[in-house]
């Protein structure tokens, strides 16, 4: 990964959430090429209430995370707030989710985020670009940013692990 000075940095996993990104497309070959390889992750939770009830789309997601060598579940995110309050996970987690307001419920759930990562943020209708081309936000888009800020979460655009990190 590089840093904001352009330097090489790894990331060490250790079990728990190593790496947080929000990704309109969850796990797709950017992730589970580039994202699972440079965070250390051996298990890839999608916590997303539509992706964990849709099979269609889990199955794909299957194939993207084994073809990287890592495990996948699929978890509401009342699921993966309930989950996190009751055990320590042993995984090295690389947790996905779908959108700010996603990240935002889960940290204010109390799940143990340190970092998110901001990925592909599509464009839709009102959004307009936000400081990078793949990230388009709206009004409470950013007013998720701000509250994932303040509550001490490390929060940044990084398209690929390559890429320069864009603090929000």
């Amino acid at each position: 990964l590089l840093n904001n000075s352009g330097e090489t940095e790894s990331v060490m996993a250790e079990p728990g959430i190593v790496w947080t990104r929000i990704d309109n497309r969850l796990v797709h070959g950017q992730v589970g090429n580039a994202w699972v390889g440079a965070t250390g992750a051996n298990l890839v939770i999608v916590a997303d209430d539509a992706a964990a009830q849709d099979k269609v789309q889990q199955q794909l997601m299957k194939m993207t995370a084994e073809s990287a060598g890592c495990g996948i579940k699929f978890f509401t995110l009342d699921h993966t707030i309930d989950v996190f309050s009751r055990k320590t996970p042993k995984k090295s987690i690389l947790l996905v989710v779908h959108n700010p307001a996603s990240a935002r419920k889960l940290i204010e759930g109390g799940v143990p985020i340190k970092l998110v990562n901001v990925g592909n943020m599509h464009a839709d209708g009102k959004k307009t670009v936000y400081h990078e081309s793949h990230v388009y936000t709206d009004d409470k888009d950013l007013a998720d940013f701000d509250a994932i800020k303040a509550a001490g979460i490390d929060l940044f655009i990084q398209i690929l692990p390559t890429d320069r990190k864009i603090e929000i």
